[in-house]
């Protein structure tokens, strides 16, 4: 055997490894033992998502938990609101995706609203339910650029509302 061969049988007696390690999101939804919802349908004149090109743009979701963080719900409650609108998220990905979440390259830009008290300023605890939530099942694919922000107001008072951009595989 030359030298060629012997690196190459190395790196691939160290990569296999990892590679059957590689994060599947379905299998991780499942592990964590989450249930997707049923999409619904938009509130107005609007569509869910929008695919140009490899990149999928999401309408902002929400929860249904209701009020503002920082005088009707704790950071805590805030925190769990955004970890069930990343749920409703990655259902409504599942069904741009035509049922195959591994076809999401990476996640490229969250925003995330938080309808909250005047003085609260605690947004990215609050966004990081997502933002963790995505981490879980995307791993470093879930990782992604954010802006956390208080707004004074959201739709019929949910606690945050929060819109994904994802890059598709090829």
């Amino acid at each position: 055997m030359n030298l060629k061969q012997i690196l190459f049988i190395m790196a691939m007696a160290f990569c296999l490894p990892l590679i059957s390690y590689a994060q599947n999101p379905e299998a991780k939804i499942k592990e964590l033992g989450i249930t997707l919802p049923e999409v619904g349908q938009p509130m107005g004149t609007y569509v869910k998502w929008r695919q140009v090109g490899n990149v999928l743009y999401l309408a902002g979701n929400g929860p249904d938990v209701f009020g503002k963080v920082g005088a009707d719900l704790t950071v805590e409650e805030g925190y769990q609101a955004a970890r069930e609108t990343g749920i409703e998220i990655l259902a409504v990905l599942k069904a741009a995706t035509g049922g195959d979440l591994s076809r999401i390259k990476q996640f490229v830009k969250v925003l995330g609203m938080v309808n909250s008290a005047p003085d609260f300023t605690k947004h990215p605890a609050v966004i990081n339910g997502f933002s963790d939530l995505m981490v879980e099942v995307f791993g470093e694919a879930g990782k992604h650029a954010r802006s956390a922000v208080g707004v004074a107001a959201l739709p019929n008072d949910i606690a945050v509302e929060i819109e994904v951009i994802v890059e598709l595989k090829d």
